[in-house]
């Protein structure tokens, strides 16, 4: 009988089978990445592709927004200046009228035979003044020859004096009559645009020279002003300017403005500045000042809200970045300017005004020949290489506007 430990033949192929298995999976797990002795390192990521630019120099002017009413240069209240019954109205409501253009007739027959009643005094008087004119001289002649007394003589002469006054006072009675005559017609004082009638035909008018009847308004439309106010620090920024001769006063100085209306987007009007006021309200701490504008299309009306623009600053040179290359670090901003060695780097900087809608002037912090990244702001690591690409800053034009900060 054989040992347990001894194999039987017909076992010894199933061993040589198992041996085998094993020698090929020992070959298998050798062949393995993890099994080597030594890995190998992946490759280095590249350098994140940012597009540069330079900062591009122009010659910019600042102008200053406010927002103003546009009122009329000549505003007049047509008011009757004799009283009487309104006989005609000679205009239609909101038309365009020039100066001396009939607008209403007060029914002048009463002021009519008013005058013809101090016509025919006035005659009376002068007739008695030629009388007392020849009283006079009969009696000069007979005073030299002692045919009256002088007492007569006087006599005659004082009523030579008080029929000329009496005539001097006549002729006023026929200017007051005349005149009446006339302010039955009422003409258009100024040239410009008329309101409504607010008296019709047939109703009485009062006249007067402070409580005559209100008949309408006329208000001129060629050209147009603007009221509006700047703050005191504006006034005071402004003072500094003149000081160092870089900005003449809006006092003595016509300068210019541009107008912008609701319904426009671009400054479509110019004017000059013209008055500025003397002294600073107490209670809003802005002073007023007003401008001319040419309106030869009388588009803008009185009354109406419009935005100006003051010249302010300028012309003079700046930097101009896009504001898309700008960051914010809390209250800090910054922009990543690339060095020698294609390293970013943080800046700080100071900005100024903007140029269009994308454009700002750098004050502080950015240098003419700088690469400042202006696209790619995101994937820049500080102390860290990039590999920049040239771009260009969109040329914003020659006539630059530099609006609010």
């Amino acid at each position: 009988m054989k040992s347990c430990g001894q194999q039987l033949p017909h076992q010894r192929p199933i061993v040589r089978a198992r041996a085998a298995l094993l020698c090929a999976s020992v070959i298998a797990l050798a062949s393995l990445p993890g099994c080597k002795s030594k890995a190998t390192a992946p490759p280095a990521p590249e350098p994140p592709a940012v597009t540069v630019a330079q900062p591009l120099v122009r010659t910019v002017t600042d102008w200053d927004e406010y927002t103003g009413r546009i009122a009329a240069t000549d505003r007049v209240e047509v008011r009757a200046r004799v009283s009487g019954y309104l006989d005609s109205v000679h205009f239609k409501d909101g038309a365009i009228v020039d100066k001396g253009d009939l607008l209403f007739t007060i029914d002048p027959r009463p002021y009519e035979a008013a005058l013809s009643r101090a016509e025919g005094d006035l005659a009376q008087t002068e007739t008695r003044l030629r009388l007392a004119i020849n009283n006079l001289e009969r009696a000069r002649r007979l005073y030299s020859s002692k045919a009256i007394s002088e007492e007569d003589f006087d006599t005659r002469r004082t009523e030579r004096q008080q029929a000329e006054a009496v005539v001097v006072s006549a002729r006023a009675t026929v200017t007051q009559a005349r005149l009446n005559v006339e302010f039955t017609r009422i003409a258009a004082p100024i040239t410009g645009r008329v309101g409504r009638k607010l008296v019709t035909e047939g109703n009485l008018a009062t006249g007067g020279e402070a409580q005559g009847t209100l008949l309408t308004s006329i208000v001129s439309l060629d050209p147009v002003q603007i009221y509006f106010t700047a703050d005191e620090q504006a006034y005071l920024r402004y003072m500094r300017l003149e000081s160092a001769g870089e900005r003449t006063s809006s006092r003595t100085a016509p300068n210019p403005v541009r107008l912008r209306i609701a319904d426009e987007d671009t400054w479509s009007h110019e004017g000059r500045m013209d008055f500025v006021d003397n002294q600073i309200d107490e209670a809003t701490g802005t002073i007023q000042g007003r401008a001319l504008v040419p309106n030869p299309d009388l588009l803008l009306t009185p009354g109406m809200f419009a935005h100006v623009l003051l010249k302010g600053k300028g012309p003079y040179e700046a930097l101009l970045i896009p504001d898309a290359a700008v960051g914010t670090d809390q209250a800090q901003r910054f922009v990543y300017v690339i060095d020698g060695n294609d390293v970013a780097k943080r800046r700080k900087v100071t900005l100024g005004r903007w140029i269009g809608d994308s454009l700002r002037i750098v004050e502080e912090g950015v240098k003419t020949e700088d690469r400042v990244v202006v696209n790619g702001l995101q994937r820049v690591q500080l102390v860290k290489p990039v590999r920049p690409e040239p771009g260009n800053i969109e040329n914003p034009g020659d006539d630059l506007t530099a609006t609010a900060y």
